[in-house]
């Protein structure tokens, strides 16, 4: 029986995983919710990690937010996403953990890299501003794998996935991402019968979206991927894998996309003093898609289902 740490159990990427290992009968899982176990506490992770023992360890937890939440608070996306990072890597080092997935995010890449953006991107250029603070930490995360494989020969792994959605998500107006700020505010408009809804920007940026649920096979697909197979198609200084559905969107037009799936008839205008952030942001998953792996989840019907969970959990 394997005892794996899911940390981040509760978020969108985290609890896709979770239901996912649920199925596993040779799995015992373990969680903690962030109330009852502080991931910025170095204290707090190791008598956890004492008192539990686990085997492998999956690290889903992160502080995340759109451009407004990532603009308005730079030194807690900074600080919390570090110390996470750095507590729960090296406590799994210490208490013998060998086996490691971290997820990570796409912003990891430079503003101007060229598309689609390929894993040999990193570090090769400036990053997008509205979210440097965030990516570095993720970029942290990831050389703290690469350097306790190096000097430990631990097998820490990870994954950095495009623009994710789907069930859980956060639809908070102020701090969430484009998809479910876009659904809530054209379900609103819906509702209320608005006959116009403004959108951020430009609406020309394109994007790239995965639902959380290929990001979850996705992420137990490289988990248990062999060893010998994950590092014939990495490098010990290149050992992350982009996770992406292969395509991109204009905002604009995923915005037509919403409003349709939800309903909404009317306007659509945008407020071009609101920035835009990377004009377009593609990532190659080639590496990973040459193992074996490929997303199952449309675009659309991606929202369609994001839309009836809103409905079901969170709409008023």
């Amino acid at each position: 029986m394997t005892r794996i740490f899911v940390a981040g159990h509760r978020g969108m990427v985290g609890s896709a995983i979770l239901r996912q290992l649920q199925d596993r009968p040779d799995v015992t899982l373990i969680t903690r919710t962030s109330a009852e176990l502080d991931l910025t506490d170095q204290a707090a992770v190791r008598a956890f990690m004492d008192a539990e023992r686990p085997d492998a360890v999956i690290l889903a937890a992160a502080k995340v937010g759109g451009i407004h939440a990532n603009n308005t608070y730079p030194a807690e996306f900074i600080h919390r996403n570090l110390m996470i990072a750095c507590n729960v890597i090296h406590e799994a080092w210490a208490h013998g953990v060998t086996r490691l997935l971290q997820l990570g995010s796409s912003c990891i890449y430079p503003r101007e890299a060229d598309q689609p953006i390929r894993e040999d991107a990193l570090l090769t250029g400036i990053l997008e501003p509205t979210n440097e603070p965030y990516a570095i930490a993720k970029i942290a995360g990831i050389k703290l794998c690469e350097s306790y494989n190096r000097q430990y020969g631990t097998d820490y792994r990870s994954v950095m996935p495009s623009n994710l959605y789907g069930p859980g998500d956060n639809f908070d107006p102020e701090n969430s991402h484009v998809m479910p700020a876009l659904i809530r505010r054209f379900h609103e408009a819906a509702r209320d019968d608005l006959p116009e809804v403004v959108m951020w920007g430009s609406g020309r940026p394109r994007r790239e979206f995965l639902h959380v649920d290929d990001m979850a096979r996705a992420s137990l697909f490289v988990f248990d991927l062999d060893r010998a197979v994950y590092d014939a198609h990495t490098e010990p200084m290149l050992s992350h894998l982009n996770v992406g559905s292969g395509s991109d969107v204009e905002i604009g037009e995923l915005a037509r996309m919403v409003a349709d799936v939800v309903g909404y008839r009317g306007r659509i205008t945008n407020d071009l003093s609101r920035p835009d952030g990377t004009m377009r942001k593609l990532m190659s998953s080639d590496r990973l898609r040459a193992m074996g792996w490929a997303p199952q989840v449309d675009l659309r019907d991606g929202i369609a289902r994001t839309y009836r969970w809103f409905l079901d959990n969170r709409a008023g």
